[in-house]
């Protein structure tokens, strides 16, 4: 009646050997470290950087635990181990000294970082711990403030290049398309050319409404302002593409699991936590890159240098292998214009890149293009001011909405080049407006006083369930350890961050999870109390509680899933933990348990009473004492 197979056993035991091993990596904390990535884009991070990183080390005695080559994430990086804080900021200027020549202009970005000091052989085998959160691991909070007006001035000039070009196309004649604090302006001769033009841009131009107005010597000028609907959607579309672009700059700081969220209608909040270099991350995030299209002189010298002359129509750019390259001054398209871009191969199986532009930069390219045939183009990284030249490439055919560029030599160099130009650049400018820094000491104060609160819980749990169910209540604490090794576990496995609210969770999760234990005991008592015997109540109590913790604990997963829904930030982070440790209440208060006590009491056909505590009868009931062993 009370026995389980040995199957069952089987998955307790595989259960707790996965929470143990998991749970493991959490209790090894973090060491000190440096992080070393690449600034450019053309500049990457190899194993000879990593050789060169120890060489520096070992010149000047600086002992360090570690270093590796890491490429888990979209940028490659060195990280550097070392025993405290005091070495970490000597190894860290001693590299910057030597990697950065010129500080206008650097090629690495020598960061702190924090890195888990769990033996790599856990690492390996992905047993990695939790990531913590801003609040109990310390890092800088930055509130940014997204410049609407400059994404509207943006989109502005844009729509007025798009104008020009559709109006050309359709052999409209205008006198100048001037771009206004409000929209744009077409000046035309009549009324009749001004109807054409209106009938033009609208199908053209959807975004914008159209007006016709007297001008000055008989002209008359056509208006186009942003609708509403329209000026809502640039202004939305500008804060998630600052947020998708935000997303790929700060992999350059190696940040485990940094918060990138929308906060009102202009506002950004990014949190890094584990980076307490402050300059470095507003570095990072300040930076300010787009990509132009340009076209190479073909008259200029073949193979220019610094001193070459340079024509008015022209500038001088140096490519990422150092070489000199004249360009053109019309920019063909920008970033803004790339919808989407993905690493391919050719006609010849050689390294591509394949761009889809939107319509407008389709159009314009097209007509550069047909021009052009046979002559270079070249993509421009603009990054601090400077231009710097990823690719450059023939124009083979006319091209459009849709093209290659080839030529890039390797797999590795096209897939670089397509991340970079998803990754676009910022859509409108952004100021921070407010900044935070948590140290370690304050992270390492708070998960002291959650471990506490978490610890002193359980405590008394366990007093009282002991004391008041005796044996039974000694299962149950088993149980409720159980199940906190299985959350933790379960949260490693997940690479879910942890933060005060989260430990909250944990801290409310122990005591739903006793709730069950209680329920069981107490229906264990009620079966006594009735008469049952002692196998016949073990078996009758955990079979009608079932139906009881069932319910509760899915009303209150309902609960815990609209948190996770509509929540955000620390209310999410709350239902996370609170919706896992439902699951894994569930399961280690009705499986676990029940197996502990058939352990026990299963193999005892003669059992009389069971260790539950006092089992209080009706008066005047001769049911025998089932209580106390």
């Amino acid at each position: 009646m009370n026995r389980y197979p040995l199957w069952k056993y089987i998955i307790i035991l595989v259960a707790l050997a996965i929470g143990l091993f998991y749970t493991l990596p959490n209790l090894f904390g973090e060491t000190p470290a440096v992080q070393i990535s690449s600034v450019k884009a053309t500049v990457k991070v190899d194993p000879a950087l990593l050789a060169r990183v120890e060489d520096t080390l070992k010149a000047q005695n600086i002992a360090y635990q570690g270093a590796i080559f890491d490429t888990s994430g979209n940028n490659a990086s060195v990280r550097v181990r070392f025993a405290d804080t005091d070495t970490q900021l000597r190894a860290k200027d001693l590299l910057q000294s030597t990697l950065t020549t010129d500080p206008t202009d650097p090629t690495y970005i020598v960061a702190l970082n924090l890195l888990s000091a769990s033996p790599s052989w856990m690492t390996r085998i992905h047993a990695l711990p939790m990531y913590l959160g801003l609040d109990l691991r310390g890092g800088v909070h930055f509130l940014l403030q997204v410049d609407m007006a400059g994404a509207i001035t943006k989109r502005l000039d844009a729509a007025a290049s798009d104008s020009r070009a559709l109006l050309r196309d359709k052999g409209v004649r205008h006198n100048g398309v001037t771009r206004t604090n409000t929209g744009i302006e077409v000046l035309l001769a009549s009324q009749a050319d001004a109807d054409r033009a209106r009938s033009v841009l609208s199908d053209g131009l959807p975004d914008l409404q159209y007006t016709a107005e007297a001008a000055d010597n008989g002209q008359v000028k056509v208006v186009g302002t942003f609708t509403p609907a329209a000026r809502k959607s640039v202004q939305d579309n500008a804060v998630k593409q600052n947020i998708v672009t935000l997303h790929n700059r700060v992999n350059e700081l190696g940040v485990a699991e940094p918060v990138i969220q929308q906060e009102g209608p202009d506002r950004i909040v990014v949190q890094l936590p584990g980076v307490q270099d402050t300059a470095k991350a507003k570095d990072i995030i300040g930076r300010t890159a787009t990509l132009e299209a340009r076209l190479a002189d073909p008259e200029a010298p073949r193979f220019p240098t610094a001193t070459t002359p340079v024509p008015p129509q022209d500038e001088l750019f140096v490519h990422g292998n150092g070489a000199p390259v004249l360009l053109k001054r019309q920019v063909i398209f920008s970033g803004d214009r790339i919808t989407s871009a993905s690493a391919g191969f050719d006609s010849t199986q050689q390294p591509s890149v394949n761009i889809k532009l939107d319509a407008a930069g389709g159009r314009v390219l097209r007509d550069v293009s047909r021009d052009n045939i046979g002559k270079p183009m070249a993509i421009v990284l603009f990054e601090k001011g400077k231009g710097e030249v990823l690719t450059v490439a023939n124009i083979r055919s006319e091209l459009g909405e849709s093209f290659q560029i080839t030529g890039m030599g390797s797999a590795q160099a096209a897939n670089d080049l397509a991340l970079l130009l998803r990754a676009g650049s910022l859509a409108a400018p952004m100021d921070i407006i407010e900044e935070r820094t948590i140290g370690p000491s304050l992270g390492a104060d708070n998960i002291k006083k959650g471990f506490d609160s978490v610890m002193y819980g359980l405590m008394a749990i366990a007093v009282f369930m002991m004391a008041y169910y005796m044996l039974f209540g000694v299962f149950s604490v088993i149980a409720l350890l159980f199940n906190l090794l299985l959350l933790v576990a379960v949260l490693s496995m997940l690479q879910a961050t942890l933060t005060l609210p989260g430990i909250a969770a944990i801290a409310l999760t122990l005591g739903m999870a006793i709730d069950a234990n209680v329920l069981i005991n107490e229906r264990i008592r009620e079966e006594l109390r009735a008469g049952a015997s002692a196998q016949k109540a073990i078996s009758l109590g955990f079979q009608h509680a079932w139906a009881t913790i069932l319910d509760s604990n899915v009303t209150t997963l309902i609960a815990g899933l609209a948190l996770l829904a509509f929540g955000s930030g620390p209310v999410r982070a709350f239902a996370v933990v609170h919706c896992l440790g439902i699951l894994t209440s569930m399961f280690s208060a009705v499986f676990f348990s029940r197996g502990l006590v058939n352990l026990w009491y299963g193999s005892r056909r003669k059992l009389k009473s069971l260790a539950i505590g006092q089992v209080w009868k009706p008066q005047g009931a001769d049911t025998p004492d089932a209580g106390e062993q």
